[in-house]
């Protein structure tokens, strides 16, 4: 007798069809086929072990699985529920008809108790494409799966329950989310309304909010550079349907969807120890998992004490900054990753911190000033978009108690500015927001009068910037003028994202 069940394979943030054939036929043995890893090997002891407990009979045949397709590695204990299913269903246990509507994943513990799985988001979107009824899955992962419509989202706390259900004994009903009140549900604990003082590191974030351009703060200990940046998410624009299901399929790959977490409304904000390693900020593994770069998609990624981290580690920055993606290529597989992140990079100006102090004298000599910027590459500074000077708090800013600015205020000119860009990008698939722009774009949308021409030309040599920099500096002044609701680019405008370059390392404290 054959019977089919079908369960999901996660290939990057993406998911396959797999399909479990199990045959039964006279003997008394177990074969299980398909590149399947240790893991799912295993799960004849799990399925054995839940099956005597439970009170289920484990047919006394010989039993044969496959796993098609059988050229993609199976991996993981999230197949133990469609393989029990299947292996019941042969020694009909389990109707059959209603098995084959439905994917299953979950884990078995020995007490037949349903444990849960990572990557459900993207099991249920596949279930869904594929034209199944619905998706039988862990009830700690049924809220993250129902965020898809149009899918039934059975949520089942052990084996029981799932045959009942099948056997139609019993009646589950599918689990249901309300979209619209989740999208409401954004918080943030952070509000530059506590920020005393600093309205030009404000001004700088502001703009690199509005167009989604990286940032550089360098200030000594103390002057405010991780609270500012944590405040950074407080003014990005809300996430649209499409960017929360691409962050929260990230974030299920990696297994950071647990506890009844549904989709992820707020921007991510990942800050990673200077510590990291290389697999650890890009992604790895044997079966390529994401890193913080990807964790950060859709949102910010926040570097502090950059020049603590190894050099190494920080190059692999470069090419997502430019792509937007990063791919991993291993022995048995190659793997794309999102990584349209915004980074924040934070340090000191020196090894002790306090170099172009107003108060505090540094005891640096120059050449160990430049050695400790020199720790962060030319080709990586390049890519950063605005660099700016963090001056201490005086005294007197400090003890206002007056607020500042609030972040929803900030936030109404954020998404004023990134709506002109969407309707400028409209025609170009892939383009939301300055940052992103093409050199043909670059050429249409940031056009310079012949004053402006000057002024970026004696810039250019002065501070012998690359051409790499004269294309960051024009996508900032062209986000200044849309936060100004300008047409086209000022002299103002560039003079201003011109100043933003001028923390370049070799004319640092010049």
């Amino acid at each position: 007798m054959l019977v089919k069940t079908f369960g999901c394979a996660i290939i990057g943030i993406n998911a396959t069809i797999v399909t479990i054939e199990v045959n039964s036929d006279k003997g008394i043995q177990f074969f299980m086929v398909g590149l399947p890893d240790s893991a799912v090997k295993e799960s004849y002891q799990r399925i054995f072990a839940s099956f005597s407990n439970l009170g289920y009979r484990f047919p006394k045949k010989r039993i044969t699985v496959n796993m098609a397709p059988a050229d993609i590695k199976k991996e993981g204990s999230a197949y133990d529920l469609p393989l029990a299913l299947g292996i019941m269903s042969v020694s009909e246990q389990v109707r059959q008809d209603l098995l084959e509507g439905y994917v299953t994943m979950g884990e078995l513990s020995l007490d037949g108790s349903l444990n849960p799985v990572r990557g459900v988001l993207p099991m249920a979107l596949k279930a869904r494409e594929a034209g199944f009824q619905g998706i039988v899955i862990p009830k700690e992962n049924a809220k993250e799966a129902a965020v898809v419509g149009g899918l039934e989202v059975i949520g089942a706390s052990n084996l029981t329950e799932v045959v009942e259900f099948l056997n139609g004994e019993r009646v589950i009903e599918p689990e249901r989310v309300d979209l619209q009140s989740m999208a409401q549900e954004e918080s943030c604990l952070f509000d530059f309304q506590d920020v005393r003082g600093q309205e030009n590191i404000k001004r700088a974030l502001e703009i690199a909010a509005a167009g989604s351009h990286n940032v550089l703060l360098i200030g000594s200990p103390g002057s405010g550079k991780t609270m500012l940046a944590k405040r950074l998410p407080s003014i990005l624009p809300p996430m649209t349907m499409a960017e929360a299901l691409e962050t929260t399929k990230i974030h299920s790959v990696a297994g950071l969807m647990g506890g009844n977490k549904t989709l992820m409304v707020s921007r991510p904000f990942r800050s990673p120890h200077h510590s990291i390693s290389d697999a650890g900020l890009c992604g790895g593994g044997s079966i390529p998992q994401p890193g913080e770069i990807s964790l950060a998609h859709n949102g910010v990624l926040f570097l502090d004490e950059v020049p603590e981290m190894q050099r190494h580690t920080l190059e692999i920055l470069r090419q997502p900054l430019e792509d937007r993606l990063i791919t991993l290529s291993r022995a048995k597989m190659t793997v794309q990753y999102p990584a349209n992140f915004m980074l924040v990079a934070a340090m000191n100006p020196c090894p002790c911190g306090y170099y172009n102090h107003p108060e505090r004298a540094c005891v640096c000599t120059q050449s160990e000033v430049q050695r400790y910027l020199n720790k962060i590459s030319g080709p990586l500074m390049d890519r950063i978009d605005l660099h700016v000077e963090v001056q201490p708090v005086p005294y007197e800013q400090l003890a206002d108690t007056r607020c500042g600015e609030s972040s929803a205020a900030i936030r109404e000119r954020v998404v004023k500015a990134r709506k002109i860009q969407e309707e400028r990008f409209q025609r170009y698939p892939g383009i939301h927001a300055n940052a992103q722009m093409t050199p043909k774009l670059l050429q249409r949308c940031c056009v310079l009068d012949a004053p402006s021409q000057e002024t970026l030309r004696n810039a250019m040599h002065r501070l012998g910037l690359s051409a790499r920099a004269y294309d960051r500096i024009l996508k900032v002044a062209r986000t200044i003028a849309d936060l100004e609701g300008s047409d086209r680019i000022q002299s103002e405008h560039l003079a201003e994202a011109i100043n933003y370059r001028s923390l370049d390392r070799d004319n640092w404290g010049s």
